[in-house]
C-alpha cells in the first residue's frame, strides 16, 4: 500500500491491520464491493475509522431486528426517507412527481429537520442499519447535512441532482464519513440535459468535482429508459462519468408515468440486453464500479424488497408506505411511532401476498400491480398520499 509507506512502521501495521479488517468485514457482504471500495478508502483514509464504526454496527442492528421481530414488528434494514416536497428541478417521467410526493401544493405540512432527527433516532433503536435520503430535492430542506453529522454510527445514501448544495452542506460533508452522495445523470450533457433542464449536467458535474476534491464518498444515479439504454450499453461510458462521480453506481429502470416525454421504459430485449452489460460489467477483474441493478438484483431477494422486507418508505409529509413509488399508507408518525407503521397490516399484506412483489417484465413489482394492491389496500383501511384524505386523523385500521 503505497499510502503507508512513508509513516513509521507501527502506524503503517496498524493502518494495514485496520484495512485488512474493513476488508475482511466488507467481502462478507459483497467481495465486489470491497474490490472497488477498498482502493478508494486507501485513497480517501479518513474514511476508514468511520467505514469500520459502520462494519461494527451491522451486527448491533441485526440483533435489534431480531428483537423486533420476535415482538411482532419486521423492522427493514434501509428506510428511505423522503425529506421534502420541493425540487428545483421538473425532470420529465419523474415517479416523485407522480405519486405526488414532489408538489409545489402538499396537503400537509411537511416535517421539520427536528422530526426527521426523532424519526432516525427511533428507527436506529429498532435495527435500521442505512438510511436512503431522497426527496423533491433533499438540500434543499435546511440543515439537511447535520441529520448525517449528528448520526455517525448510520450509513446515509443522499440522492440529489447536484444543483442545491449549499457551501454550508460542503462543509459538514468534508467532516462526515458516514455518508454517500449519489447524484442523478441521465448520461452524457445531451441526454442529461434533455429530461432535467438546460445547464443541469454542468452544474451536476460540478458538484462532483466539488465533492470530490473534499474527499466525500460520491456516486452516480441512472434513470434507465429508451432514451439512454444504448449509451448505458457501452462500459466504457460507465467508466467516463466514474471518473467524475466516483466508485458507486445505481441504474434504475424507467417506471412508466403519465407525461414523460424523454422517453419510455425498457422492452424485454432492452432490459436482458442492459442486463448482460451490468453482468459483464461487474465481472471485470479490476477497476470501474459498484454497480446496484434495480430491479435485476432482485431476482436475488425473491422479488421486490419493500413494504419492510428490505426497506420501507416516510414521506414528506410523514406517511409510512411500502415503497417511494406506492401512494398508500395506513400510519402517519405525526400520529404515531415507526414502530406501530411497520406493524402496519398493509405491510403484512403485501408481503403474504408475494406475487404483489413480482415484476412480470414491469420495472416496478408493485406498480405493475396497482389496481389490485389499492383493492386489497382499501380493506384495511388505507389511503392515499397526497389527498385530503391523508391529512385526517387519527388513522382507523379497520
Amino acid at each position: 500500500m503505497s499510502s503507508t509507506t512513508n509513516l513509521p512502521s507501527e502506524a503503517s501495521d496498524f493502518l494495514a491491520n485496520r484495512l485488512f479488517s474493513l476488508t475482511r468485514r466488507i467481502e462478507e457482504i459483497d467481495p465486489h464491493l470491497a474490490r472497488v471500495l477498498v482502493p478508494w478508502v486507501v485513497r480517501n483514509p479518513r474514511y476508514l475509522p468511520g467505514f469500520l464504526r459502520l462494519a461494527r454496527t451491522i451486527g448491533q442492528s441485526k440483533r435489534a431486528r431480531a428483537r423486533a421481530l420476535a415482538g411482532g414488528v419486521q423492522v427493514p434494514p434501509f428506510l428511505v426517507l423522503s425529506v421534502t416536497s420541493k425540487c428545483n428541478l421538473r425532470c420529465a417521467g419523474c415517479y416523485a412527481g407522480a405519486v405526488g410526493t414532489v408538489t409545489s401544493t402538499p396537503t400537509q405540512p411537511g416535517l421539520s429537520l427536528g422530526d426527521w432527527n426523532s424519526i432516525v433516532d427511533e428507527a436506529v433503536r429498532l435495527g435500521v442499519m442505512a438510511f436512503m435520503i431522497a426527496g423533491g430535492e433533499p438540500f434543499l430542506l435546511p440543515g439537511i447535512a447535520k441529520l448525517f453529522r449528528d448520526h455517525p454510527d448510520r450509513l446515509f445514501l443522499v440522492f440529489t441532482n447536484g444543483t442545491a448544495l449549499q457551501p454550508s452542506d460542503f462543509e459538514i460533508l468534508r467532516n462526515c464519513s458516514n455518508t454517500v452522495i449519489v447524484v442523478s445523470l441521465e448520461g452524457n450533457r445531451e441526454l442529461t440535459d434533455l429530461r432535467r433542464g438546460r445547464g443541469v449536467y454542468a452544474k451536476a458535474l460540478g458538484a462532483l468535482d466539488r465533492l470530490r476534491d473534499a474527499g466525500v464518498l460520491t456516486g452516480l444515479a441512472v434513470t434507465v429508459g429508451s432514451a439512454n439504454i444504448e449509451y448505458w450499453s457501452e462500459p466504457r461510458h460507465i467508466d467516463e462519468l466514474i471518473a467524475h462521480s466516483g466508485p458507486l453506481a445505481m441504474f434504475i429502470e424507467e417506471i412508466p408515468t403519465s407525461g414523460c416525454e424523454s422517453g419510455t421504459p425498457l422492452t424485454i430485449e432492452e432490459r436482458i440486453r442492459f442486463r448482460e452489460t451490468v453482468v459483464r460489467y461487474r465481472e471485470r477483474a479490476s477497476g470501474g464500479a459498484f454497480i446496484v441493478h434495480s430491479p435485476g438484483d432482485e431476482e436475488f431477494f425473491g422479488g421486490c424488497v419493500s413494504a419492510g422486507r428490505g426497506f420501507a418508505h416516510v414521506n414528506p409529509s410523514g406517511d409510512v408506505t411500502a415503497c417511494p413509488v406506492s401512494p398508500l399508507a395506513t400510519h402517519n408518525v405525526k400520529r404515531c411511532n415507526l414502530r406501530e407503521a411497520l406493524a402496519s397490516p398493509l405491510f403484512a399484506m403485501i408481503r403474504e401476498n408475494g406475487h404483489l412483489l413480482e415484476t412480470e417484465g414491469h420495472p416496478c413489482g408493485l406498480s405493475a400491480h396497482a389496481e389490485e394492491l389499492e383493492s386489497m389496500a382499501r380493506g384495511l383501511g388505507a389511503y392515499r398520499t397526497g389527498t385530503p384524505e391523508s391529512a385526517q386523523g387519527p388513522v382507523t385500521i379497520h
